[in-house]
């Protein structure tokens, strides 16, 4: 409604202005022929600066404020030069040199204005002017925004991060991220549409967290032209002085290498892991063997892997293990370890290092079969005579052999 007013009032004061220009007499006779086309000419002009306003609906306060300047420094600078020629060029007496003069001048001014628009809008991420026109944000010492990519986003630790509340920067989701994770969701592989939409999920979930404020930026710098989601995650970074959110490693060092501050997931997971230093004691249940001929291969609880030198033989087994190394990686942490001794049999023998192939139970043979002893002990109903030798008493001497029986 307020919009459809100001246009109204707009296009209003377009005539007036027409009416004005027509009746001064500066564009000649003062006949219906003349005054017509110069009347419609400028109300036509309304008409067409209220249709572009219509087609760009979402407007940047970047530009704005780079028009309001531009404007401001080109009617001062029409002022001066209107000064400036005045000893050289005097006041006309003749009311219609006067006119011609002031028409003149107006002319001048509308260059000038478009001049130091143009100007500013062109220059408003290099140049400053004591009043900071150009970027018209907070420059707030403390609570940077975080800028979040798609794979912190789809991996959803953030929104746990969140809620503990111990961040209370806001969250800045660019629009190029959210067309990326609608590609994915949108996606004819399976497992891509479901990794994009646990994304969405974790949006709409942070969305509804009264402690997080979370925007969508619509930011479009020049430098986004045809580069990749990367590189303009990293310019809306430094554009917007703020720190940029990530899983992936080679974003993470480019956006280090431009003077951008990141912070990785999985260092912050690294960093509330417990420390184990050499020397230190600890209980790991050995799953499987490792890539060496005695390591082997158990998990801490926060998925820490453990390689324990000498244990491939203690598969499906709890151990105690005694720390030599750590090695710490973004990609994860893993503990070096050598092994004690047993605590406990796990339930379930795994397939062990010494063969990838569990081996066949041996079958009954007929000469371990005995005599069953106890009550229960009686003849098996219909079973063959084999099923249950008798014992020999003497020893059968082998075939060829030079001892006789006793």
């Amino acid at each position: 409604m307020g919009l459809l007013l100001l246009r109204g009032i707009f296009i209003i004061v377009a005539a007036g202005v027409g009416v004005f220009v027509i009746n001064s007499g500066a564009f000649g006779g003062r006949s219906m022929a003349h005054q017509l086309p110069i009347f419609f000419g400028i109300l036509f002009s309304a008409v067409v600066v209220v249709i572009f306003d219509q087609l760009i609906p979402r407007k940047r306060v970047v530009w704005i404020s780079s028009i309001y300047f531009g404007l401001l420094v080109g009617l001062l600078m029409t002022s001066v030069v209107g000064f400036a020629i005045t000893p050289i060029f005097p006041m006309p007496n003749d009311p219609t040199d006067q006119m011609i003069r002031v028409n003149w001048m107006l002319v001048l001014g509308t260059f000038l204005c478009y001049i130091c628009t143009s100007f500013l809008i062109q220059t408003r991420d290099d140049f400053r002017f004591i009043i900071p026109y150009v970027e018209f944000q907070k420059h707030l010492k403390g609570n940077r925004p975080l800028i979040l990519d798609t794979s912190v986003i789809i991996d959803g630790r953030v929104a746990d991060v969140m809620e503990t509340m111990i961040i209370d920067s806001p969250l800045v989701v660019p629009h190029f991220v959210m067309n990326e994770l609608q590609r994915i969701a949108d996606s004819s592989d399976r497992g891509r549409r479901t990794r994009g939409r646990r994304g969405l999920d974790v949006l709409n979930r942070l969305q509804k967290m009264r402690s997080v404020e979370l925007r969508f930026d619509d930011t479009d710098l020049p430098e986004f032209k045809g580069q990749p989601v990367d590189l303009k995650l990293v310019a809306l970074a430094r554009h917007q002085e703020g720190r940029l959110v990530t899983n992936d490693y080679n974003l993470n060092k480019v956006a280090k290498l431009q003077g951008v501050d990141v912070i990785n997931l999985n260092d912050l997971a690294n960093a509330l892991k417990p420390i184990f230093l050499p020397g230190e004691r600890l209980d790991v249940d050995i799953v499987k063997s490792g890539e060496e001929a005695s390591q082997g291969i158990g998990y801490l609880d926060d998925g820490t892997m453990v390689v324990v030198d000498s244990g491939r033989n203690h598969v499906a087994e709890r151990v105690v293990v005694t720390v030599t190394s750590v090695l710490q990686t973004s990609a994860g942490r893993m503990i070096f370890g050598r092994y004690e001794f047993t605590t406990k049999k796990l339930a379930g023998a795994p397939i062990t290092a010494d063969s990838d192939i569990p081996q066949p139970a041996a079958p009954a043979s007929a000469s371990v079969a005995g005599p069953v002893v106890g009550p229960s002990a009686g003849p098996v109903a219909d079973s063959p005579p084999s099923a249950h030798p008798k014992p020999q008493n003497t020893i059968q001497p082998l075939k060829g052999s030079k001892y006789k029986k006793r």
